[in-house]
């Protein structure tokens, strides 16, 4: 047995440890401590020109409060986009097939997943509408929010310790995320598709991965923009002219300026500058989603404005020859195939047409924003064509059409879109045949539904029970 035991053991603290070291150890351990410690502090001290010094923000209205009054506008806004977007996944109905699922992995991102009504039939207009107009009238008061926060993404060292590395990391994904669902979108309803994959599938996933680090942004901010909104009186702001406007107290965040500069506008001209860009972006777009006497004003939707006059002269989303239908498919030879009952009907349009037709007024609504007004579509509904091919109780139908593979060329309706009266297998519009850019020689029409489900150039309908 040693003579003279070291004190430390699985008992022994850190502290009776380092005094178990020699001497010349100890000094050595506290010199590196030390010069890491200065070191931490050298950098702290010389951030590099520009952006990551204090100095560079100079404006006296950047401040808590500025930013929790954007805050809170975005908090309510983001919400319903957030809400509106999971609604429109759900009108596609996915869970009935893979047709109509272009995010087939979401996993347990679907669990809310429920049957799309019918009622009201101008629903889909309603939600996607708003999803979209809201999303465009946002965009200033989304740049006015990062504006006003800049500061924290350029702190110096940007990172400290462990924690403030998790929330940078954070706030990455928050301001990312936000970027890059507001732009994926913009992107989409203009039609600009630019995307390295599915714009679905990378919306959606995009979505939740922001929504989370939003979530836990907004627990973290909630008390303090309170705090920060009632610091200051809303009307007192707005009295307040540039000549008066001062820096708010020193705050923990670092979002006011240490040195601020006069300010060369209020507080009142901020809010207002950003509320008249989302006004003008709101005026310019909703008219595609509201229609008559306002949709002249949709400058910035390409679908916004009529595309012609006559019966058929109303939006179109993709025409005839942009997916390869031609007049040879839909000529004389064309038939229409229902099957799924006892035996397979083969129909012509004459014969569709001898039979007992209703008509209904519908709009068509798209998931980039747009839609029609209501148009008069005349055919035969749906569930008398179940009736027809021998499957009255039918749960689901899967409707093909003529056209070339592609995503739509086909979708599935479920059985109360089946079963509403309202749902047609169309053959005229507003008293006249439909165009071959409209679905000629017929083409389902059903209310509530997303635009992609209502298949134009059907060939065939496959009854479920």
């Amino acid at each position: 047995m040693p003579e003279n035991p070291s004190p430390s053991g699985p008992d022994s603290s850190p502290a009776e440890e380092a005094e178990s070291r020699p001497g010349w150890l100890r000094r050595r351990a506290d010199a590196a401590t030390h010069r890491l410690a200065l070191a931490r502090d050298t950098v702290a001290r010389h951030p590099p020109p520009g952006p990551f010094r204090p100095g560079f923000w100079r404006s006296p209205i950047r401040g808590p409060w500025l930013t929790s009054v954007f805050g809170l506008i975005l908090l309510f806004g983001i919400t319903t986009l957030f809400v509106t977007g999971l609604l429109s996944y759900a009108a596609y109905n996915p869970r009935l097939g893979a047709v109509n699922d272009l995010t087939p992995d979401h996993g347990i991102l679907g669990f809310y997943l429920f049957t799309w009504p019918t009622r009201p039939y101008w629903l889909y207009r309603l939600t996607q509408g708003v999803h979209v107009t809201l999303g465009i009238a946002l965009v200033p008061v989304l740049l006015a929010k990062l504006w006003s926060v800049m500061p924290r993404l350029f702190v110096w060292p940007p990172a400290r310790t462990v924690a403030q590395a998790l929330e940078r990391l954070s706030l990455l994904l928050l301001v990312g995320g936000v970027i890059f669902e507001f732009v994926t979108g913009i992107f989409n309803i203009q039609l600009w598709y630019v995307f390295p994959g599915s714009f679905y599938r990378l919306h959606f996933y995009g979505a939740w991965v922001f929504i989370g680090a939003f979530v836990v942004h907004v627990g973290l901010k909630t008390p303090r923009m309170l705090a920060s909104l009632r610091s200051r009186r809303l009307r007192t702001e707005l009295r307040t002219g540039t000549s008066h406007t001062l820096a708010e107290p020193a705050d923990p965040d670092g979002l006011v300026a240490a040195e601020p500069a006069a300010a060369t506008v209020s507080r009142r001209g901020a809010v207002a500058l950003v509320g008249a860009g989302s006004l003008a972006l709101l005026a310019v777009t909703a008219g595609q989603s509201i229609g008559g006497v306002w949709r002249p004003t949709a400058l910035l939707a390409p679908r916004g404005q009529n595309p012609g006059s006559g019966p058929n002269g109303f939006q179109i989303n993709k025409t005839a020859a942009f997916v390869g239908v031609t007049p040879e498919l839909v000529g004389p030879a064309w038939r229409l195939t229902l099957s799924g009952g006892p035996a397979t009907m083969t129909l012509t349009r004459d014969d569709l047409l001898g039979l007992a037709t209703a008509t209904h007024a519908l709009p068509i609504a798209c998931v980039e924003g747009w839609s029609t007004d209501d148009q008069e579509w005349t055919g035969i509904p749906l569930r008398d064509l179940a009736a027809l091919a021998g499957a009255p109780d039918a749960g689901s139908v899967l409707v093909q059409s003529v056209q070339p593979a592609g995503p739509f060329a086909a979708a599935i309706l479920a059985r109360n879109q089946i079963r509403d009266p309202r749902s047609l297998l169309a053959l005229r519009v507003n008293g006249a045949d439909l165009s071959l850019d409209h679905g000629y020689p017929a083409r389902v029409i059903v209310p509530a539904a997303p635009g992609v489900l209502n298949t134009k150039w059907v060939g065939r309908l496959t009854f479920r029970t």
